[in-house]
């Protein structure tokens, strides 16, 4: 028996639950969601965090620097 996309997890989405707790651990700031790039936004920091198969990859080398 096969399964459909619509039968699997989205491995792309955040829990909402998780977003309410995690904060960057630079700033100790919130994050936001960038759906589209899969990433966690640090305003205050300047940073977007990766998500890698669903996993927020929360260190700060592992960041892409925002202009």
């Amino acid at each position: 028996m096969s399964t459909t996309p619509a039968d699997r997890p989205a491995t792309d989405a955040v829990d909402p639950k998780l977003l309410e707790i995690l904060v960057c651990p630079v700033t100790k700031c919130p994050l936001e969601y960038d759906a589209e790039k899969q990433e966690l936004i640090s305003r205050a920091a300047k940073l977007a965090y990766p998500i890698r198969d669903g996993i927020p990859i929360m260190l700060a080398e592992e960041a892409r620097r925002l202009e």
